[in-house]
């Protein structure tokens, strides 16, 4: 659900909450990734992220 969140009072956008739990999914996804050496697959890593950080990002205000 789509609502303001309160921090010490202050209402945050959720949109918020949600970019800085995506980034911590990313980075668990990239982990995963780089272990299993799937990241030398891709000819520009740094776009690839960039796309799978929006990827999570967008599947996060969609599902949760």
């Amino acid at each position: 659900m789509l609502a303001e969140v309160s921090l010490c009072g202050v209402l945050v956008s959720p949109i918020s909450i949600y970019a800085v739990f995506a980034v911590f999914v990313t980075l668990a996804l990239r982990y995963g990734l780089w272990r299993l050496r799937v990241l030398g697959w891709f000819w520009h890593i740094a776009l690839f992220e960039i796309a799978l950080y929006v990827c999570v990002l967008c599947l996060l205000i969609i599902y949760v």
